[in-house]
This record gives C-alpha cells, sequence and structure tokens, in this order.
C-alpha cells in the first residue's frame, strides 16, 4: 500500500523507551528519504506511577512527501499498556469518566492499526489505568473500522532474551525494541539500518547492544512469518530536494549547531553562561560537548549568574549566548537590560514552555512573545527573532548571533518545547554557504582617540575589548553621555540615548527580509502566525486555498508588513497563546482588523481545528 505521507504514534509508560524508539524510526525514514516532523509528548507529572494514565509518554512522527507537521491522528499506534491505549483513544477527554472515542477528538483515525501489547491489558493494568471493565476497545468504543493488532510483547521479549543472562528489568526494558522491529516490517523498513543505529547509540554500553538488536529483529521477523493479518505499507520519498547531506536533528541540538557555526565563521570563541532549565538544558549539554571546536560553557549556580557570564565574555570580545525558558527570561530581564544599556552584543535563547511559573515545563506555548519584546524595566529595546521549525533553530541562532555581533545588541531568540524537543530533515550546510559575519569591531583610526559613546552611520557603537592596545576604556551599566561615554544624569541626554537605543534596534529592519506571502496569495483571507506555527498553518492554507504571511523577525518586523497586511480583507492571526502577537500588531499598525485564533492546550496546533475555524466563522 503506497501512501503519500502516514503518522505513527508510540506511547507507552515513561521508562517504556518511547523517545528512544521514535527516534529511531524517524530516523530511519529519514534516511530512506521520507521527510519527516516528529512531536515528543513528555508527561508532565513528575514521575507518575507505572501504569497510570498521568505518566503516559508518546512519540509522534509524520513520514512522507509534503509534510509539515507531526500530524492531528496517527494512521498507526503502538500502545505499550492499557492506560497509553486510553490516552491514545481519548485524547484530552482521557481523565473523563465514561468519556468514549470520538471522531477528531481521539489521536487517532478511524482507519487506524493498533498494535498492543496484551500482556498489559491485566485486571492489575485496567484498574490502574481507571477502566471499569475487561475490555478496554469496547468500553472505550473504538470503532470496529480501526485494526487492532495483539501482539504479547512482553512475553516474546522475555522468549527472546531468556538465554542472554539479563534480570527481569533489563528484559522488559527492551519490549520497545520488539515493538520497533514489528514497525519496521510494516512499513518495509531494512532492519540492518536500526541495529546500525543501536550499535551507534550504546557504544559506551556495548554489553546492551547484543539484547536490543536481538529483541528488535525478532520484533520484525514476528511480523514478516505472521503476517499479522494486516497490509504493510510503503510511504512516499521526499520531493526533489537541493542535493547535499541531509540527517535528521532536533531543534536544541540545531539551536547549538548554529552558534558554533556563526563563532567559526567570524572567529570568535563562543561562551554559553547558562542554568540546566527544561527543555532548553539539551542546549548546554550539546555545547559543553564541542570543547574540540573551542566552546567554553559555564554552568552558573542561577540564571542570573548565567546571564552575568555571558555579559563578561560579550565584553570581553566572545560570541556570548544564554540559555533559558519563561521563568529563566524572567530572571535575567534586569541583566539583559544591562547588555542593552552597556550595548553588547549577546544572544539569549528562550525555549518556551507551558506556564506561568513552573507551569507544564515539558510542554510547548507561545506565551513569551510579550515578554521577550518588553519585559525589561525601562526602555530596554532588543531584537527578537524566532524559529519555524526544529532545522531552522540552526539559522535563526546563526542569524541571531549574525545580528547581535553586527549591531550591538541583545538579540532574543524564541524557540519553543515542539520545536526544541522535535526532529525534522536538515540540510547540512557548507560554512562557505553561510552568510558572512562582520562583528563591529573598532577602526584602527580610532586607536588612541576611542571612548565607547562613538557610533557609525548606523547608529551602532564599535566593539573594544580588553587587550586591545590604544583602546582602552569604561563600559558601564548606568546612563552614558552620548558625545562622551562618560555616566550622564542630564535629562536631555537621557532622552537623546533612549531614542538612540531604539532607533538601532529599528535599523535592523533594513538587515532583515521582506516578509513574503505563501500559498494562494490573490484570497482574501490571510492567515499570519510565528515561530513555530508555520508548518501547522502551512497545511491549513493549503486546505483552505488562503494566503498565509509567518513572521520570523518580530522585532523590529519586516519593513514591508503593514504593505502586506493591507492587500487582505481577511486576516487570522493564529497563536498558541491568548492573543499576545495579534495585541502587537494592532499596536504597530494602526487601524488594523485583526481576527485571532488562539489555543492553549500545551500541544501545537491541530490543522483541522484551525481549518474549521476559518470556515466556520466566515
Amino acid at each position: 500500500m503506497l501512501k503519500q505521507h502516514v503518522v505513527v504514534r508510540f506511547c507507552g509508560d515513561s521508562g517504556d523507551g518511547m523517545q528512544l524508539t521514535g527516534t529511531m524510526f524517524a530516523s530511519l525514514s529519514a534516511i530512506l528519504g521520507n521527510e519527516i516532523s516528529t512531536l515528543p509528548d513528555f508527561p508532565a507529572e513528575i514521575r507518575a506511577p507505572q501504569g497510570t494514565l498521568g505518566g503516559v509518554s508518546g512519540f509522534q512522527v509524520q513520514l512522507g512527501s509534503g509534510v509539515y507537521t507531526p500530524g492531528d491522528q496517527a494512521d498507526v499506534i503502538v500502545a505499550m499498556n492499557a492506560a497509553a491505549l486510553k490516552v491514545c483513544a481519548l485524547g484530552s477527554k482521557f481523565n473523563q469518566a465514561g468519556a468514549k472515542w470520538e471522531e477528531g477528538e481521539s489521536m487517532f483515525k478511524r482507519d487506524a492499526v493498533i498494535i498492543v501489547d496484551t500482556d498489559s491489558l491485566t485486571a492489575k493494568d485496567l484498574e490502574k489505568a481507571l477502566y471499569t471493565t475487561d475490555n478496554p476497545f469496547t468500553e472505550l468504543g473504538i470503532p470496529e473500522s480501526v485494526q487492532i493488532i495483539p501482539v504479547a510483547l512482553t512475553q516474546l521479549t522475555k522468549e527472546a532474551l531468556k538465554d542472554m543472562g539479563l534480570d527481569n528489568k533489563s528484559v522488559l526494558k527492551s519490549r520497545n525494541m520488539f515493538a520497533l522491529g514489528v514497525v519496521c516490517w510494516l512499513f518495509n523498513r531494512p532492519v540492518d539500518k536500526a541495529v546500525a543505529f543501536l550499535e551507534s547509540k550504546f557504544q559506551k554500553k556495548p554489553q546492551l547492544i547484543a539484547p536490543n538488536v536481538k529483541v528488535l529483529t525478532d520484533g520484525f521477523n514476528y511480523g514478516q512469518n505472521l503476517a499479522l493479518n494486516v497490509q504493510t505499507m510503503n510511504v512516499e520519498k521526499s520531493r526533489e530536494l537541493p542535493k547535499g547531506t541531509y540527517t535528521s536533528i532536533a531543534g536544541n541540538k540545531a539551536t547549538a549547531w548554529g552558534l558554533i557555526a556563526a563563532a567559526e565563521k567570524c572567529g570568535k570563541r563562543l561562551f554559553l553562561g547558562s542554568y540546566p532549565i527544561t527543555p532548553a538544558t539539551d542546549i548546554m549539554h550539546e555545547l559543553a560537548a564541542r570543547k574540540d571546536m573551542g566552546v567554553m560553557v559555564v554552568q552558573a549556580e542561577d540564571e542570573i549568574a548565567g546571564v552575568c557570564t555571558a555579559i563578561g565574555a560579550a565584553f570581553a570580545g566572545d560570541l556570548a549566548a544564554t540559555s533559558t525558558s519563561g521563568p529563566g527570561l524572567s530572571l535575567k530581564g534586569e541583566a539583559i537590560g544591562l547588555a542593552v544599556m552597556a550595548e553588547l552584543p549577546l544572544v539569549v535563547m528562550d525555549v518556551q514552555r507551558g506556564g506561568p511559573s513552573t507551569g507544564l515545563p515539558t510542554k510547548t506555548e507561545q506565551t513569551d512573545l510579550m515578554q521577550a519584546i518588553y519585559g525589561r524595566n525601562g526602555e530596554c529595546p532588543a531584537v527578537v527573532i524566532a524559529a519555524s521549525s526544529s532545522a531552522n533553530c540552526f539559522d535563526y541562532a546563526y542569524k541571531a548571533a549574525k545580528i547581535a555581533m553586527e549591531n550591538m545588541t541583545p538579540v532574543v531568540l524564541l524557540t519553543d518545547t515542539y520545536l526544541a524537543n522535535g526532529t525534522g530533515l536538515w540540510r547540512i550546510p557548507q560554512l562557505s554557504e553561510l552568510p558572512e559575519i562582520q562583528p563591529q569591531s573598532v577602526p584602527e583610526e580610532l586607536k588612541g582617540n576611542y571612548n565607547p559613546a562613538l557610533r557609525d552611520e548606523r547608529g551602532v557603537r564599535y566593539w573594544a575589548y580588553p587587550g586591545m592596545e590604544g583602546y582602552e576604556h569604561r563600559n558601564i551599566g548606568l546612563e552614558r553621555d552620548a558625545k562622551l561615554g562618560t555616566i550622564s544624569t542630564n535629562p536631555e541626554n537621557h532622552q537623546k540615548m533612549v531614542l538612540a537605543r531604539q532607533a538601532k534596534i529599528d535599523q535592523v529592519a533594513n538587515q532583515i527580509p521582506l516578509l513574503q506571502v505563501q500559498g494562494n496569495k490573490d484570497s482574501d483571507t490571510l492567515l499570519v502566525g510565528w515561530g513555530s506555527t508555520e508548518g501547522h498553518l502551512h497545511a491549513a492554507a493549503n486546505e483552505l486555498g488562503c494566503a498565509l504571511a509567518h513572521f520570523n523577525y518580530i522585532n523590529p518586523l519586516p519593513k514591508n508588513t503593514e504593505e502586506v497586511l493591507h492587500q487582505y480583507k481577511r486576516i487570522v492571526v493564529c497563536e498558541l497563546n491568548s492573543g499576545q502577537f495579534a495585541a502587537y500588531l494592532r499596536s504597530k499598525i494602526e487601524g488594523m482588523s485583526l481576527e485571532q485564533y488562539n489555543e492553549l492546550t500545551a500541544q501545537p496546533f491541530a490543522v483541522d481545528r484551525i481549518v474549521n475555524f476559518v470556515k466556520n466563522t466566515l
């Protein structure tokens, strides 16, 4: 059976290895020429009891040709226990007593294939998952059109590993590989590629390679030999893509690599001062592992110390960065203000998560936008940009570094949990292909006559740092005199400096691309979004036959924003918040009439819901 694209969801307990299984299958699909988009879905409840609804962990991937999102509903479900089956069947209604499977609400389609571990449907398992009968399929109201493939995953895994000398816990942890083997058979995936992945994954723990390979292979053979009464699937390969070397990459890793590439391009040392926080921590982990490339990482004692070390590195002439999430961005606000007033280059990476406060650290939202733009005391302008896919986190981290060093300003890069943990197909660029970065280095002619107030024709001050003979100066966190660079409390001077710092940010608009309209440009309706919603809005625009304007550059906006928006009768701004970007656009463009579609479900958009909203509110 040949399909243009297919959605697969792996789900089980948080200890069942669903993230590894999903990542392996997604990577395998990418290697074989499929476009992919993934959604790791971690449970919000920390250390929930095994087999309970609160502990269900999922990994969803859409593969095929013309893939923009991880998909709304799955074609194939792998359910490792009764709780996972229930969560997938009921979607957001899983904690409602007596709820039934309902078209559009569940995580799988009416004609889906469900592979379920029958060994995990015991009376005890059903009780923990809050079933009231001994037949979960009937109780959930799963339609007959859904094809259930019962597989005794636990027992078959035990049988496969009975001679391996493993303890029971280790055996049970290998069930995910048996399930992956069955899925590889279902999609005609060669097992040897998956074996190579396992050998690479466990090279530091070689004792784990043989058992996992054995179980994986047995799962594949199980499907092949029994044929499991289901038709195997072939998925179309990607559309014609530019030649090059491709891999799958997660957003956090792509962000880290974008900074490394920027440092290499401009000959600066990369410095990260940070504090671990979900879901941004992997940026720090990835950069800490790159000492071989001259990267310096300081894991500070708190968020404030992290950003302050980065500001020190920027003063010293390094490409300086700090990574965090929304709560950490709040704590860093005063220090970022210092970088704004001292006019130092700094990349601030905010991986947004569900909030406020601790909130839902494993879930996604777009709720830090106003904080990124305005969330500092005083008139404190900074550049704000946003990545829109896991893969282009690389591009926008690189651009954030470029803008920061060429304009002597902090740049806030917004990603989110969906992008950070998700993966996408990425073409590995050559360093020579990347745009040049020209740090705002102080010119030779100012040697011996330099002060930190001097600016070029764009209004950008120069970057002189310790060790540069002839450029000695003081850089301060108090208001400086516009001509001399010394401390000033003069009211007229403060006004002048406030305007100068704002003008410097405004002129960045000359360096960023114009806003492009995608889809049916002749439509009366324009969907508008920013950041990580691009894939979902692209798919929705295609289905609606309307136009799409998606923003990666937030502050400043592209120069043609007002011109583009005024071309359309109906504008629908879609965000994973209560309407922050819509409010921002209204403040920037006088008389702008905008409709809003907002969700705060701690999950990415569902394309169908966007489409239905636009159609039903005409």
